[in-house]
């Protein structure tokens, strides 16, 4: 390995943390293998009907009813799982090329026999009996697939044990068909990294316009869900990596507290941040999926702070009419609202819905510690400093692949660098392993930290003007894909509740030009009940989800309609001297 100049490292930080739209482009969107051979084959050209499988009314269904037609004998686990399979042949593999999906579990069709025979000796087991489901591929499963964050430094044998929410699905009832493609390592690798491009995978692609990206880093998590490749799927989130995909991708994405999803058997980021967290195409199908999740599991600590706040069952929260008397606080301070006209026109538009259905909102409600916390290095030393310790202590657990350590990793990327190396470098994996940060700056980052974001941010505005949630725009619409220079993010609201450790909540909001635009709804610990029931009750409102379209390239060459409450000549950029930051 090539020694590197630590202080040209430190100074590359120094520089980038100052701005969040220039770290926003440095790809730290963090979220928390497979091989060819392992893809599905693509059906033959004369069944390959694409408008035939992408209208598939099977393709949008809920949990929900895929199971009142699985308890009326009308479909079955097996059934579900070949039209799956179809889809992701001819959608991610050989048509549309979505590449969302790194591997199929070649157990996957054995699994939907079994529980299908269960169904009908005993009796479902429950709401996810007999539903495929996808894992991000940083989430080990004790099967014949690999978990490789992306990474070929991490092809060679599987993990020799489920993580903790794949157990947990598993004995849930759940199928899980297959592995999703990411932004390799979470995107906690490169600078200038391209979210939903894996050096194993290559790069996802935005299920609604193939150019266009699906954010990250749980990109292929949240493309699954929206292209019918399966009923809902599990993503990893730092700060930003479910919430962020979900928004652009038109489904949605629940980031839950940190401690009420186990981390156990995920590869990290930063223990002090890292959350798994579901994607569905409704706010049902994400919340069934979480009450298989919870509970306190011996082999993550965190954990233990969930004893007496989770539920097995989060469906019981859902509410058409959950806006109906709700105190939702709009934030729009720190950048969150005015770098995109065509966000800030869907967001208006929720929020007069939001009004209209009963809602009370407290206009504006911004944290009183924003500007601070967007301003202060904190979440940065604190990544920085736990990736490598946290990195290191999951790969001494794993064997038979080619790297055990941070630095095995670093010295494998430089010996591959034709395929890893050939779109943006690895300064995230060269900046911990240096160690850059002491102890001591650690030490005073987190709490510092945590008490900006959540205490004396969240908490306090929430306490101030008595609010039941806190309303921001998710994202803008999807940028297109520019693996030369990188992701051109224009700004997010993740990071209060992803540095406190609290919850939040995307929505499909509406549209831009045939692009999904997000909302999140962010609150306290621990209150997922309560941002489900809005959520819900705000899904029920706009009903904004829309199937996708698979279009290649948006048609420029014939007009749009303008969106009503858009002015024509707004910027869309951030106001000078602002500052935004996401990692």
């Amino acid at each position: 390995m090539k020694p590197k100049d630590s202080s040209r490292l430190r100074r590359l930080l120094d520089s980038a943390v100052l701005d969040r739209r220039t770290l926003l482009r440095l790809g730290a969107l963090a979220g928390a293998g497979a091989s060819i051979s392992a893809r599905p084959t693509a059906p033959d050209a004369a069944g390959d009907d694409l408008e035939k499988v992408r209208r598939d009314p099977l393709a949008e269904a809920s949990i929900v009813e895929l199971q009142a037609m699985m308890a009326a004998g009308q479909l079955t686990s097996l059934r579900l799982v070949n039209t799956y399979l179809q889809r992701i042949g001819i959608l991610d593999h050989s048509r549309a090329r979505l590449q969302s999906i790194l591997e199929i579990n070649p157990e996957a069709r054995e699994i939907a026999r079994a529980l299908d025979r269960e169904r009908r000796q005993q009796g479902p087991r429950g709401p996810l009996h007999g539903i495929p489901v996808v894992l991000k591929a940083n989430i080990d499963t004790g099967d014949e697939m690999q978990t490789t964050a992306g990474s070929l430094a991490l092809v060679g044998d599987p993990a020799h044990e489920d993580a903790t929410v794949a157990e947990r699905l598993r004995a849930a009832g759940a199928v899980i068909l297959g592995k999703a493609n990411l932004s390799e390592w979470a995107n906690f690798r490169g600078f200038s990294s391209s979210s939903g491009w894996s050096g194993l995978g290559g790069q996802t692609r935005n299920p609604y316009v193939l150019d266009r990206n699906p954010c990250g880093s749980s990109s292929g998590s949240a493309a699954a869900v929206s292209a019918g490749l399966c009923a809902a799927s599990l993503g990893t989130e730092t700060d930003g990596s479910i919430v962020c995909p979900s928004g652009a991708c038109g489904v949605v994405g629940i980031k839950p507290t940190l401690g009420l999803t186990s981390r156990a058997g995920v590869i990290p980021i930063a223990h002090s941040q890292d959350v798994v967290g579901p994607h569905g195409r409704t706010v049902a199908d994400a919340a069934a999926i979480l009450g298989a999740l919870t509970g306190v599991d011996p082999r993550d600590p965190a954990t233990a702070a969930s004893a007496g706040n989770f539920h097995t069952d989060y469906t019981q929260f859902l509410d058409p009419d959950g806006l109906a008397g709700a105190r939702i606080g709009v934030h729009r301070g720190g950048g969150f609202t005015g770098y995109s006209a065509e966000t800030d026109a869907v967001f208006e538009e929720a929020l007069a819905a939001m009004a209209a259905a009963g809602a009370t909102l407290v206009d504006p409600a911004d944290l009183p510690t924003i500007d601070e916390l967007l301003a202060d290095p904190a979440e940065l030393i604190v990544l920085v400093y736990e990736f490598k310790r946290d990195l290191n202590a999951y790969l001494s657990e794993r064997w038979g692949v080619p790297v055990r350590t941070m630095a095995d990793v670093i010295e494998f990327n430089l010996e591959h660098a034709d395929d890893e190396l050939q779109w943006f470098g690895q300064e995230w994996f060269e900046l911990s392993q240096d160690e850059i940060f002491s102890q001591a700056e650690y030490d005073a980052a987190l709490p510092r930290g945590r008490a900006l974001a959540g205490v004396d941010g969240i908490d306090a505005v929430m306490d101030a003007m008595n609010l039941d949630a806190l309303v921001a725009p998710t994202g803008s619409p999807a940028w297109t894909t520019d693996l030369i220079n990188g992701d051109h993010f224009l700004g997010a609201s993740s990071t209060p509740a992803a540095v406190a450790g609290y919850p939040s909540i995307s929505v499909p909001a509406g549209s831009s030009f045939g692009l999904p635009v997000g909302i999140s709804f962010f609150g306290r610990a621990w209150s997922e009940p309560t941002l489900i029931r809005i959520a819900s009750g705000f899904e029920a409102t706009v009903a904004a989800r829309t199937r996708p379209g698979f279009l290649t390239t948006l048609p420029l060459d014939r007009p749009f309609p303008r969106r009503a409450g858009r002015r024509a000549g707004k910027s869309g950029l951030v106001a000078p001297g602002r500052r935004v930051r996401l990692v």
